[in-house]
C-alpha cells in the first residue's frame, strides 16, 4: 500500500507540473513571452501561487522549463520526420517542412519562444539554447546531404542558422504576412522551397521534395 501511495503522489506532482508549464505555453501564446508571470500562470493552472513558486522559484526557471518542453517537442517532431525519408535531401526537405508546419500552427508561441523580445534579459538564455538547437538540427541534415553530393559545398555553420533566420521571419515574425488556415498549407511549401533553392536544390519541386504539408 504504501508503495501505491507513493506513486499517486508522483503522478499527482507530475500532473500539476504539467499544469503550471501548460498554464504558462497558453498565455505566452496569447500574448507572448513577457505575459508568462508567476501570478497569471498560477491563476490559468487553478493552483496557488505558492504552489509554482515551489515547482519553479522564478519566472526565469518557469519560462526555461516551458521552451525546454517545447525545445524537446519541436525537435523531436522534426526528428522523427527526418528519419523517417527515404534519403538526405529528402529529409532535410521533411525537417524544413515539419519546423514549418508546426510554427504556423501556433505562430504566436513559436514566436514567443523563439524571437520576441523578453522584458527580462535572463529570460533569453533558454530561448537562445532553442535556436541553437534548432540550428544545429538543420546543420546536420544540410551537412549530411552535402556530403553525400546531393548540395553544392557550403559552410553550414553559416547557412543553418541563415536558413533558421528566414523560416522565422516568413513564418511567425512581424513581417510574416497572415496565412489563414486554409492557406497555411501553401506558406509552409512556399517556405520549404525558398529554403531548399537556397541551398543549392534548383528543382526541389520537380524532384518532389516540397510536397503537400501536413499540418499539426
Amino acid at each position: 500500500m504504501a508503495y501505491r501511495r507513493t506513486e499517486n503522489v508522483v503522478r499527482r506532482l507530475a500532473a500539476r507540473h504539467d499544469a503550471i508549464i501548460a498554464a504558462a505555453g497558453s498565455l505566452a501564446a496569447e500574448a507572448g513571452i513577457n505575459a508568462v508571470q508567476i501570478g497569471p500562470v498560477s491563476q490559468r493552472a487553478g493552483v496557488a501561487t505558492g504552489t509554482v513558486y515551489r515547482y519553479f522559484p522564478s519566472k526565469t526557471e518557469l519560462v526555461a522549463a516551458l521552451v525546454a518542453s517545447v525545445s524537446d517537442r519541436e525537435l523531436g517532431a522534426m526528428r522523427r520526420a527526418a528519419d523517417a525519408a527515404p534519403g538526405p535531401l529528402s529529409a532535410l526537405a521533411a525537417a524544413i517542412t515539419t519546423f514549418a508546419a508546426r510554427a504556423l500552427a501556433n505562430p504566436k508561441l513559436s514566436f514567443a519562444l523563439i524571437a520576441e523580445q523578453a522584458d527580462a534579459a535572463d529570460a533569453d538564455e533558454a530561448r537562445l539554447a532553442f535556436r541553437k538547437a534548432l540550428a544545429a538540427e538543420l546543420a546536420k541534415r544540410l551537412a549530411t546531404a552535402m556530403n553525400g553530393g546531393h548540395l553544392p559545398d557550403q559552410d553550414v555553420a553559416v547557412a543553418a542558422p541563415a536558413l533558421l533566420g528566414a523560416m522565422i521571419e516568413g513564418l511567425v515574425g512581424p513581417l510574416a504576412a497572415p496565412a489563414s488556415q486554409s492557406g497555411a498549407r501553401e506558406v509552409v511549401q512556399a517556405i520549404t522551397l525558398f529554403a531548399l533553392r537556397a541551398v543549392g536544390v534548383a528543382d526541389a519541386r520537380a524532384r518532389g521534395l516540397v510536397v503537400q504539408a501536413r499540418m499539426p
